[in-house]
This record gives C-alpha cells, sequence and structure tokens, in this order.
C-alpha cells in the first residue's frame, strides 16, 4: 500500500472500492498471518498503535480526508473494523477450529496464545459444529458429474440428450429469515422443503438437499437418477477427490453407495441455470418448484 502511495491520490488515481479491495484482500491477509500464536503481542496501546497505521493509510485514499481526521472516525465511515480487533477475530476462528479437530485442548486455558479460546464460551454459537475436518479423499466415484452447457439446453426442446430417467431439481437460497433449500422431482412430482436456519450457506444448503433427496428416494423405482444444480461450486466440490467438509464427505458417500444400486449423474450448468435455461420447458418449471418449495419451508432451522 505504501508502495503504491503515489497512485492514490484524491483528484485521480485508483478508485476508492480498488483501494479498499487492495486493503480487505491483501493487507487484512497479510496482517492476520498466524495471528493465533501472535495476537496476545497486539494487545498493548503500542502496538495497536502501530497496526492502525497500516490501515489509516488505506481509509485516508478510499475517504479523501484529511490528514487531521481521527483514524476511528473514518474506519466507521467506510465500515472497517480496527485491525487489532480483526486479528482477535482470526485467532479466535482459528483456535475453534483447531480445537474442533482435535488439535488444541483445555491444559492451559489461561496461559498464553491458548487463552483466546476462554473467550469463546459466552458465545453459544461457538457450542455448534464446525464444518470442517481433516482431508479425505474419493478416489472412484461411482456417480458422475458434468457441466452441461447453452447449446445443451437451447438445442433440446426439454431436457438435455445426456439427462435421462428420474430427474431431480435442487436449488438452495438465503433470504433475511434464514437459509434454505427446495427439491422438486418432476416425473412423480413430488417436492420436499428444507430450512436450515439462519447460520447455513448456500452451498451447505444444497449439500444438504442433496442428501435430503438420497434418503427420500431410496424406495423409489428406476435404473437412473439424475440431479439437477445451479451452483458451479457444489458440483466442483462432489467433483473433487480432497474434500476437508465432514458435509461434503457425506454427500459423495451416500452418492457413491446409491450409485452401486443406480446410475446416478450430477449435471449442471456453467452459466448458472440462467436465462437461456429458464427458456426451456424442463429448467422453468423445475427451478420455479424448487423456488417455491423453499418459500415454503419457513424460516425455521432444522
Amino acid at each position: 500500500m505504501w508502495a503504491s502511495r503515489t497512485a492514490c491520490v484524491v483528484t485521480w488515481g485508483l478508485k476508492p472500492r480498488v483501494v479498499h479491495w487492495l486493503c480487505v484482500a491483501f493487507i487484512r491477509q497479510y496482517v492476520t498471518f498466524a495471528s493465533l500464536v501472535w495476537w496476545p503481542g497486539c494487545q498493548t496501546a503500542i502496538a495497536k498503535k502501530k497496526v492502525s497505521r497500516v490501515q489509516r493509510f488505506a481509509c485516508i485514499c478510499i475517504t479523501g480526508a484529511m490528514r487531521t481526521t481521527p483514524t476511528n472516525a473514518v474506519e466507521v465511515l467506510i465500515f472497517l473494523p480496527p485491525l487489532d480487533l480483526v486479528v482477535q477475530s482470526e485467532a479466535r476462528s482459528a483456535a475453534h477450529r483447531l480445537w474442533r479437530l482435535g488439535c488444541r485442548s483445555y491444559v492451559h486455558p489461561s496461559r498464553g496464545h491458548i487463552s483466546i479460546l476462554m473467550r469463546l464460551q459466552p458465545d453459544p454459537i461457538f457450542n455448534m459444529g464446525v464444518d470442517v475436518m481433516r482431508p479425505a479423499y474419493s478416489f472412484e466415484p461411482h456417480y458422475r458429474v458434468t457441466m452441461l452447457t447453452r447449446d445443451d439446453w437451447t438445442k433440446a426442446t426439454g431436457a438435455p440428450t445426456v439427462v435421462k430417467g428420474l430427474v431431480w431439481f435442487i436449488d438452495g437460497s438465503k433470504m433475511r429469515e434464514g437459509t434454505g433449500a427446495g427439491i422438486y422431482g418432476q416425473p412423480v412430482g413430488r417436492r420436499l422443503n428444507l430450512s436450515l436456519g439462519r447460520h447455513a450457506t448456500v452451498f451447505q444448503a444444497e449439500i444438504y438437499a442433496i442428501l435430503a433427496c438420497d434418503n427420500e428416494i431410496q424406495s423409489e423405482t428406476g435404473e437412473i437418477r439424475e440431479y439437477l444444480l445451479d451452483s458451479l461450486a457444489t458440483l466442483k466440490a462432489l467433483k473433487a477427490v480432497r474434500t476437508t467438509s465432514p458435509l461434503v464427505h457425506q454427500c459423495q458417500k451416500a452418492l457413491k453407495d446409491i450409485s452401486i444400486r443406480h446410475a446416478v449423474g450430477i449435471f449442471g450448468s456453467p452459466d448458472i441455470l440462467g436465462y437461456e435455461v429458464m427458456k426451456s420447458p424442463m429448467g422453468s418449471r423445475g427451478a420455479h418448484c424448487c423456488d417455491v418449495s423453499w418459500t415454503r419451508a419457513g424460516p425455521g432451522g432444522l
């Protein structure tokens, strides 16, 4: 940031949003590296002052404020928390993650950098499980993951020719009320509504929806099972050999088990089921039913 100071001028140079992105994407990551080890040293007044200087320059470049403007006031204007608080936040997240993985214990909870764990106790959210684990590998999945193109959707009058058998549409969404997912089986006309509360992500909602769909259609007849998703991240996660998510690993295992009895395929569009997909009758009705199912699920969590 200091090296590019000549490009950050009030009347010309980098735009404020670019400077803000540089501050969050690079400076913050550089400063908070290994913060679990050295966060106690950031509690002194001298350390806080030195750390704040790093972010102050970015705040002045973003707002164009005068040099005499207080740092705290500028940080409030652009919604940038002080770096010393960011360091503690990253340290708490790292400590909680390591503790859940079994790498840390409460042997000496009030000493040194591990004392950050004691600050987690008042917040009940830290008593919840975490979606992280040691790396697991899936080398031979029996199901297939296919990225469909625009031509696959636009050239077909209904479903693309590669999509056969019992087709299930899956879609997740996150709103102010919470996160949920909708599942719609077009051939059988069945709908599933899933509500996952306020803390789940859209990615987790869609992975969980696939798990719920597997359990729901165990008794359905048919040799071919197809899932249609609109999330590229979900498709890549299911296709990946290495995963650190227990939810993804459980979903991969469930798909592998069901693919022993049935041919299972997971399809998606790199356009995230965009306009071209919506023009097809199958894509339009399936996505609409998924949205309706999620809306009916309600804000409550499982």
